[in-house]
């Protein structure tokens, strides 16, 4: 379905005729978003209640109607200025695709004063003629025609207000209209008038077969189960008073937990056993530092002295070389001069012995030149000194060093717990304050558990009302059975009873496997709006009350109060958007209020990911402070905007103008 043109004609605070193009398209090219911009009360609201009011006719769920009547309404809807017997129209055109064909409807409901009541015509355009003609088939049948295009049980998730998300973002469980659209969707509607409808049909028949005196007890029977019914409810009605009132004592006893410890009272608490800790902190620190003090009083001290003392070793390692090739030198010289003396007396070639004692003296000269030294010994260690040397530094003074810096380390780590520990202590409470924040989670405490006693005694109230009521429902059960040999009827209330089993488990089905997908959508959609992947994994819904849970990737609940307000109209959109999907209907969406208590950060989730994407066709009915030039201009940059109008309220007169354009275009 698509919309393409709202006129309005002496409708509300919009006097005279006024044309509204709603295609969304722009220049040709698909865009979705309709933007219209007004202040509060210059006639938003009434857009979206012409285009309910259109469709539905008697059955539209309008803002301002309250408890009127249908003919009431549409006389109050009149434009205060509409002249005597001029009428008030409204008129909606949209296309819909049926069996691969496009089909234009106008829809054309139009009353005058003082009539109490309007006249509904539908159009639909030939393309044969080129023009509109009445179907008065359809007209007569419009109720039930508009149900299998846009079923009134569904129309709040496609057109919603800012008050509606607000509402589903803080109860706990969802509001009537959306228990109500899930169960349209779930189809589960149709099983739960189903079976009203065969209960009513066993009614009848067990009047039909008692007699006089029999249909007298079997009314008292109904009657007694009427009477437990009615209880029941009140006793429903009462439960849920009481899980709210146990939520709100929950809530206060974690904020009265939470001041007693922001505040220092569990701190307060702790305080003899954070002296002790305290006390066994610092004896470790005494203890640490004695032993620090008998490394200082051994070989530690050394350690400063590294450079010197490696110098001493390598001047005792070289005196030692000396002294070993001063040795050599006189062993060498002697065996030279021993073989010089045999080569002249064996005669050889005085060439060969010249070049031998040439070589002979050349090795003498270079060995006189290793010994030769400079500076005399002054150290004259043996080599047990050069022994001790090298293990103190090879080994002993490292082994010391590292010994200290654990020490040092261990130490450190002692006075950092001393300074943590001395800085818990000064932010505890005083007595007299640690008392009253103890009275405080006390008082909160017995807040709860009296509530959670309330709620509980209730519990047990209903499942005694549910004993009764099943007793009383096995005795019509049996009281009618009696009399239905006599009547032939036996079999009808049997399979009465077969079918209603059949349809409890049919619903039980159906809604587990329906909500299973529609979990899938809304986890979708949050993830997408919400743009935190790390915080949401799962949203289940409950079968009984369709309240949501949400689970982090750890598969841990996350508590709903842990969400920001932001974060929670987030969600609640989330739900009407995957209720919307799990539809498959392609309908156009239009919201009034869109981006009331949203920070900057959450509105720009909904204006880059939410409005675009909703549908082919989204309807924004902004103030100057919702969709601002920032927004504005964003939906611009995407290439969104259709079209955007200005609703111009004209106080004096009270009369509404649509205007081309925008608060800032």
């Amino acid at each position: 379905m698509q919309f393409l043109e709202l006129v309005l004609k002496n409708f509300g605070p919009y006097a005279g005729t006024q044309t509204i193009n709603l295609r969304p398209e722009k220049d040709g090219n698909p865009c979705p978003v309709i933007l219209f911009g007004g202040m509060n009360g210059g006639g938003k609201t009434t857009l979206m209640d012409a285009i309910r009011l259109a469709l539905y006719g008697g059955r539209a769920q309008c803002s301002t109607r309250g408890n009127l009547s249908y003919s009431d309404f549409i006389n109050q809807c009149v434009n205060r200025h509409t002249p005597p017997l001029e009428e008030t129209r409204v008129e909606l055109t949209f296309e819909q695709v049926q069996d691969d064909q496009l089909t234009q409807f106008k829809i054309v409901r139009y009353w005058k004063k003082p009539d109490i009541k309007d006249t509904l015509s539908i159009l639909i355009y030939s393309e044969i003629v080129k023009d509109w003609w009445s179907d008065k088939a359809i007209t007569n049948t419009w109720d039930e025609y508009i149900e299998t295009l846009l079923p009134v049980g569904i129309s709040n998730l496609f057109l919603f207000d800012g008050e509606q998300v607000k509402e589903l973002a803080e109860l706990e469980t969802p509001p009537e209209f959306v228990v109500g659209a899930i169960k349209s969707l779930l189809g589960l509607e149709l099983a739960e008038r189903l079976a009203v409808d065969l209960e009513i049909l066993a009614g009848r028949k067990r009047k039909e077969i008692a007699g006089k005196k029999d249909l007298a007890a079997l009314e008292k029977i109904e009657a007694t189960f009427q009477e437990i019914s009615n209880k029941k409810q009140f006793a429903t009605e009462e439960q849920a008073s009481l899980k709210n009132k146990l939520e709100k004592a929950q809530t206060n006893q974690q904020k009265a937990s939470d001041k007693f410890i922001y505040q220092g009272g569990k701190i307060a608490g702790d305080r003899s056993q954070l002296d002790r800790q305290l006390n066994d902190y610092r004896n470790q620190a005494d203890k640490t530092r004695l032993a620090m003090m008998e490394l200082a009083s051994n070989m530690l001290p050394l350690a400063l002295i590294s450079p010197l003392l490696t110098a001493a070793k390598t001047q005792a390692e070289t005196e030692a070389s000396q002294q070993q090739a001063k040795i050599a030198q006189n062993v060498i010289k002697q065996r030279s001069d021993r073989l010089l003396n045999y080569i002249a007396e064996i005669s050889l070639n005085p060439q060969q012995l010249d070049k031998i004692q040439d070589f002979i003296r050349e090795e003498d000269r270079e060995l006189e030149q290793q010994a030769a030294t400079d500076a005399p010994p002054w150290m004259n260690a043996d080599n047990s000194n050069i022994q001790q040397l090298e293990n103190l530094l090879g080994y002993q003074i490292k082994a010391e060093e590292t010994l200290a810096a654990q020490q040092i380390a261990e130490i450190t780590h002692i006075e950092t717990e001393i300074d943590f520990t001395d800085r818990q202590l000064a932010a505890a409470a005083s007595p007299e304050a640690y008392e009253k924040l103890e009275e405080e989670v006390r008082n909160a405490q017995k807040a709860v558990v009296i509530a959670a006693a309330a709620l509980e005694s209730a519990n047990s109230s209903i499942a005694e009302l549910d004993k009764e009521l099943a007793k009383t429902q096995k005795q019509l059960e049996s009281y009618s059975s009696e009399y239905i040999t006599i009547r032939n009827s036996q079999h009808v209330i049997a399979s009465i009873a077969k079918a209603q089993n059949t349809l409890k488990l049919f619903k039980e089905k159906l809604t587990l496997k329906k909500l299973n997908k529609l979990e899938i959508e809304i986890t979708d959609c949050f993830r997408y709006l919400l743009h935190k992947s790390d915080l949401v994994h799962r949203v289940a819904i409950d079968t009984d009350t369709f309240s949501l849970s949400i689970y982090d990737p750890e598969g841990k609940p996350v508590p709903k109060h842990r969400l920001s307000a932001g974060e929670k109209q987030l969600l609640a959109i989330a739900f009407l958007w995957g209720l919307a999907r799990v539809s498959g209907r392609q309908l156009p969406v239009a919201i009034d209020t869109p981006l009331g208590r949203l920070d900057s950060s959450h509105r720009n989730n909904l204006v880059e990911r939410y409005f675009p994407s909703a549908s082919h066709q989204v309807i924004l009915l902004s103030t100057d402070t919702e969709i601002r030039q920032a927004e504005y201009d964003k939906l611009q940059e995407l290439e969104a905007i259709a079209h955007s109008y200005l609703l111009n309220y004209d106080s004096t007169k009270r009369q509404t103008t649509v205007e081309t354009g925008y608060f800032w275009a």
